[in-house]
């Protein structure tokens, strides 16, 4: 078994980066939870982002998992190499978690590769919305987050936390809470508490949409102004005249707030949106030769 993080970072003459936000998970109830979460066995791969000093990495080869390390910190993947080298079913990439390509570890595998890891704070959202982008190719994703952000993934419409990243990925994953770790859980301990969360892929997502991306964009555009109602919202995707259009065809009042609506009447909205678009080309291109 690996050593805990302090006694790595005093043999490898290191401390923690806080400029890049390192924090260091000890607390080894919260690694034995999110390997159990995160379902790792013999003939799997798991993708962990940001493998830090390989504490985390270390029980996850233990389970007999193929286990791609993604980790940018140099002085840390020296570190990597050092500890967890000689390990056959360990695999290093140095390189930027947001700018990975996720799709290459599904490459051979008859099960989709599980995603689990410490995401920093301020690569919360990019993180999340570019695993987003390989939702179906991917298993779970077992991940930690800060404590706020959890509440806001984990809350329904209408209440005072939900908002428009619950919105997005709510709608093709069910979310749901792991276990809680303090701050006095890392090394250095932030000034946060954390959460670890459980997003699983949904059988059937919750209001179906050709355009995923214009999806997204009509969530932000209804969150960025949430004090209006939904159709003065909308107005920076089209004009009013448009936005009461979407309302009136997918059912829904103009009049209310954005919070209250779930992933299935924005997803009503796009719909509509998309059918405008739609016969809008059609109607250009009426009477052409």
């Amino acid at each position: 078994m690996i050593d805990a993080p302090g006694q790595l970072l005093r043999r490898h003459g290191l401390h923690a980066r806080h400029s890049w936000g390192q924090n260091f998970l000890h607390a080894i109830e919260v690694h034995d939870a999110i390997v159990r979460a995160s379902g790792a066995r013999p003939g799997m791969r798991v993708v962990e982002i940001g493998a830090g000093l390989g504490t985390l990495t270390d029980r996850l080869l233990t389970t007999g998992a193929e286990v791609w390390a993604i980790e940018r910190d140099r002085d840390l993947c020296t570190v990597l190499r050092a500890e967890l080298g000689d390990r056959p079913n360990f695999v290093l990439h140095e390189a930027d978690a947001v700018r990975f390509d996720y799709a290459s570890a599904t490459t051979g595998q008859s099960v989709p590769p599980a995603i689990v890891g410490n995401l920093p704070y301020q690569l919360t959202g990019p993180l999340l919305f570019k695993l987003l982008d390989h939702h179906a190719i991917t298993g779970p994703w077992v991940v930690m987050v800060q404590k706020e952000v959890a509440d806001r993934l984990c809350s329904p419409p209408g209440s005072r936390e939900y908002g428009g990243v619950t919105a997005v990925l709510s709608r093709v994953r069910a979310i749901s809470r792991v276990c809680a770790a303090s701050r006095g859980c890392f090394l250095p301990p932030p000034r946060v508490d954390s959460t670890v969360i459980r997003l699983d892929p949904r059988v059937q997502v919750r209001g179906e949409v050709r355009d995923d991306e214009g999806y997204r964009l009509l969530v932000r555009a209804a969150f960025q102004q949430r004090r209006k109602v939904l159709s003065n919202a909308l107005t920076s995707l089209d004009s009013r005249d448009a936005a009461l259009r979407w309302c009136i065809a997918a059912g829904i009042d103009p009049n209310i707030r954005p919070e209250r609506l779930g992933p299935e009447e924005f997803a009503a909205l796009q719909r509509a949106r998309e059918a405008e678009a739609e016969l809008t080309r059609g109607d250009d291109g009426a009477g052409a030769p």
